[in-house]
This record gives structure tokens, sequence and C-alpha cells, in this order.
């Protein structure tokens, strides 16, 4: 994909000169959503969902985006990097949650957005880029799960209801939803 300029920002792909920022906002995000969400007590799952974001962008890099591939938004007033969105190979839990019949799908995950910029349109950029990107490469459908409350509204106001809902998986009220669609 070029680099694409929406709204003051640009949309690229990420270049290993990114990295430690890109991890920074994997920090600042996950730590921010955690802590919307009432679950920052939960400090080992948080720290592995750090570790499986660097990991994911690692794997990017050293594969040239063939397992992982990621863009980011950059606000080019600020020079900052805003948000990011990834795909990848559907995730155990999807295949384990619907009896394996996404374990061929491709997931789209990392979907974050700075604390500072969400609510402003960057997210959905993210989004419509990365679907432009897949349907270039003839990539037709993909599945996207959550478990935090606030990014289930998010995904019902954008997709509709979820394919797949595990009522209580994360205890009495909260569930974990999974949506598989065509772009």
């Amino acid at each position: 994909m070029q680099k694409c300029s929406v709204n003051g920002m640009i949309i690229r792909r990420p270049e290993k000169a990114d990295q430690e920022e890109l991890n920074q906002l994997f920090i600042t995000v996950i730590k921010h959503t955690f802590k919307k969400e009432g679950i920052s007590h939960l400090t080992e799952e948080m720290e592995e969902e750090m570790i499986q974001k660097k990991d994911f962008l690692q794997r990017d890099f050293t594969r040239s985006g063939e397992e992982y591939y990621f863009l980011i938004a950059v606000d080019v007033r600020e020079k900052k990097m805003i948000g990011t969105i990834s795909y990848g190979p559907a995730n155990a839990l999807i295949i384990n949650c619907t009896n394996r019949a996404l374990k061929d799908w491709l997931e789209i995950g990392t979907v974050y957005v700075h604390p500072d910029y969400q609510k402003q349109g960057v997210g959905t950029a993210l989004l419509n880029h990365l679907f432009a990107d897949m349907k270039g490469k003839g990539i037709n459908q993909f599945c996207l799960d959550s478990g935090y409350k606030q990014a289930q509204m998010v995904w019902r106001k954008k997709l509709g209801e979820p394919k797949y809902v595990m009522k209580d998986y994360w205890g009495e009220g909260s569930h974990h939803m999974i949506w598989a669609e065509n772009i």
C-alpha cells in the first residue's frame, strides 16, 4: 500500500524505525483499555497482550507482511503515531470457540487508537484502508473477536451483531464475541 493522507493523518505500513514508537502505542492503548474496562488489576493478562502485539509486529517485519500485516496512522501536524491495525491468522480463541469453523480465516486485530485520538475517525480510516489492502490481495472475508465491552459496542455499530457469542466467557455478564464477515 502507498502512503495515504486522510484528515490530517497519513496511513502507511510501519518501517523498522517505527518499532519503538509502535510498541509504546501498544502499551499506552492496552493500559488505557484495561483501565476503562475495569480490569487493570489483571496485570499478567495485560503484560501477555503487550508481549503478543510486539511479537506480531516483529513477525510482520521479519516476513514482510506475509503472516501479520500492520498499518499505522500518523498525525501529520504532531508527527506522532496515533493508531494501528493489523491482520493475521485467526487466534486460538477464535478457532476453539467456533469449533474450528474459522481456522483458515484471517483475523483483523490490533485495532488500537491512542486515547487522545479516539472517536475522531482514526480507527474507521485504518479499517477502510486495511479492507482496501485485503481486497487488493484477493482476501474477501475476515473474522474479528472482542471480549472488551467498549470495543464490542463499536464493532456492533460498524459490523452488526456478532456471528458467535460466548456468554459469560470472562465471568458473569462478560461475553466474548466473534464476527465473521465479508469485505
